[in-house]
């Protein structure tokens, strides 16, 4: 992608502490990054200007947690018709898979061309490993990475979606999807897929200890067995001194516990610095409480998790609506509250991934979204449309629309 030089005019510039935007800024990006934000500018001979006119800008969304190989999304509609446990969706998911012979590579790379138009530049997508498809869908999404890397930065996770099966090949399988380009290994309930909690997470902790690659598991179990495993979890981070690069997802066991529970909780979550996803779960899922795990310093974000598959069709991968979802399911009224909804899917996913990225200031890289709003605030309570995307300093979409023509 051609470097230039850009001055936006007239902006109004969120730097994600809690600030409202009131006057006009310019901002000058060079290089790919932004370079000066100054109240007024001089234009350098050659630089390509954008008026703003009182634009809201925004940091390009971090999206810390999607499924983009099992995404349908593009193609004709399927009636849901999964059941309600994790283990019905799992084999109904792989049932209506099989049926539309479906493509990991294409369907993660429409659904990323998506996401980038609505101002989504960074995604950590959960890839399924295990014996029934191999690496497959690893190397399927890790092409996906390669023919979008002018557009987006894509952090893949070997998912064992079926668990690690004892004795199966599956903690092989993640060992050498790391080898192969994955920067993180997941789990997933641990008790309830498994049947061997501690064979789970003793397997998948050895190998990030061996191969200093991060660890992202899958918790939707509810009541003490949640409970037993984000205690074992917590234990395994300690002892192994991977503190920092753990990290729970969905966690819905949190929302189940009185303060008097949860607080010591969370003081040894944030002893371990291991942080929560949350996607702001509807449909009677108990959700972590994210406002008290921000203040007791457990780090948390959050991701559009599924987008129209096989376990829902009703997530569109809309970044800002999602900030939108959390801050509704956790009562986050205030502009506070509202913005911690809003870190959670920029500066705050921007950190656990350990990316660079996720803030508008001097220094940061030019990857931005302008919408039509006051404050950050507001963009979250109206998730408006995207006026326009910047990605390492050229606009990448507008309206919704990609700026240039989608790869063949």
């Amino acid at each position: 992608m051609a470097r230039q030089t850009t001055l936006i005019r007239g902006a109004r510039v969120w730097t994600g502490v809690g600030d409202t935007p009131a006057r006009s800024l310019d901002m000058l990006v060079e290089g790919g990054r932004i370079q000066a934000l100054e109240a007024r500018l001089p234009t350098p001979p050659g630089a390509q200007v954008i008026d703003a006119d009182g634009l809201l800008l925004l940091p390009a969304f971090v999206d810390g947690h999607g499924h983009l190989d099992k995404t349908l999304w593009g193609r004709p509609w399927q009636p849901h018709s999964a059941g309600p446990t994790v283990a019905e969706r799992i084999a109904n998911e792989r049932s209506l898979l099989a049926r539309l012979d479906h493509s990991p590579q294409a369907g993660s790379e429409r659904l990323l061309r998506h996401l980038v138009t609505r101002g989504t530049t960074t995604v950590r997508s959960h890839v399924d490993v295990g014996t029934e498809v191999g690496l497959s869908h690893l190397h399927a999404v890790l092409a996906t990475r390669e023919r979008c890397a002018d557009i987006a930065t894509l952090q893949l996770v070997a998912f064992p979606q079926g668990g690690v099966g004892p004795g199966a090949g599956t903690l092989d399988l993640l060992d050498n999807a790391v080898l192969e380009g994955a920067e993180a290994i997941g789990g997933v309930d641990p008790a309830t897929i498994d049947g061997h909690p501690t064979a789970q997470l003793d397997g998948v902790f050895a190998i990030a200890s061996r191969r200093g690659c991060a660890l992202d598991l899958h918790l939707h179990e509810l009541g003490e067995t949640g409970l037993a495993a984000v205690d074992a979890i917590i234990e395994r981070t300690l002892s192994l001194g991977l503190a920092g690069r753990v990290v729970i997802s969905h966690a819905f066991c949190l929302g189940e516990l009185a303060p008097d529970r949860l607080d010591p909780l969370l003081a040894r979550l944030a002893k371990a610095d291991i942080a929560i996803m949350s996607h702001g779960p509807g449909g009677g899922w108990p959700r972590p409480p994210v406002r008290r795990l921000a203040e007791h310093g457990v780090r948390v974000f959050c991701g559009s998790d599924g987008v129209r598959d096989a376990w829902s069709p009703l997530n569109t991968g809309d970044m800002l609506e999602r900030a939108y979802l959390v801050a509704y399911v956790n009562g986050l009224r205030d502009d506070a509250g509202l913005e911690l909804a809003l870190q959670m899917a920029t500066s705050r996913a921007a950190d656990v991934l350990g990316i660079e990225a996720g803030t508008l200031e001097a220094g940061a890289p030019a990857d931005i979204v302008a919408v039509q709003a006051e404050t950050a605030a507001e963009a979250v309570a109206a998730h408006p449309p995207r006026c326009w995307v910047m990605r390492r300093g050229q606009i990448i979409a507008r309206d919704g629309h990609a700026a240039a023509a989608p790869q063949t």
